[in-house]
């Protein structure tokens, strides 16, 4: 099964352009900001107010400690990226693949073919697998807040 297939011009791998721009962009600002020892939170670093899971619930959203898996990925500290959220690395991972993917097809006016079948089932299978880790450990793990998140209740 082929990956890419020839693109008749540059306008339609705009959103392959647009992909690798977002990447870069998450690249960047994950390099200057530093990860929050808590494992959440490091977000707030962008001026993004705190988690409403965290601060209504007490217990982290799926998407919880994303921001920080990410941030300590690309400062090296592994232990953390796996402990602020432990699907991290690898959504990092499939995001830098694909957009190094989409990056060697625009270059070279190919168009990755993420429309396929198999491709709608891989990511339906993450999404799926995602949000059930996300709810699993939502229902598990309280006490989730920092003294930064208590202060933002005030």
């Amino acid at each position: 099964m082929a990956l890419f297939e020839p693109a008749p011009n540059r306008r339609s791998l705009a959103s392959q352009l647009i992909w690798v721009l977002l990447w870069l962009a998450v690249t960047i600002f994950g390099l200057a900001m530093h990860p929050s020892r808590a494992g959440h939170g490091t977000h707030t670093q962008l001026g993004l107010p705190p988690c409403p899971s965290v601060l209504l619930f007490d217990r982290p959203c799926p998407g919880c400690g994303l921001t920080t898996s990410w941030t300590a990925l690309l400062h090296g500290d592994f232990a953390l990226a796996f402990h602020a959220h432990p699907l991290g690395p690898l959504v990092y991972l499939c995001f830098t693949v694909t957009a190094f993917a989409c990056a060697w097809g625009w270059f070279h006016r190919m168009r990755l073919m993420a429309d396929t079948p198999k491709a709608t089932r891989f990511l339906v299978a993450f999404a799926v697998t995602f949000f059930i880790f996300g709810l699993g450990r939502m229902a598990l793990v309280s006490h989730y807040r920092t003294a930064a998140d208590f202060a933002a209740l005030r």
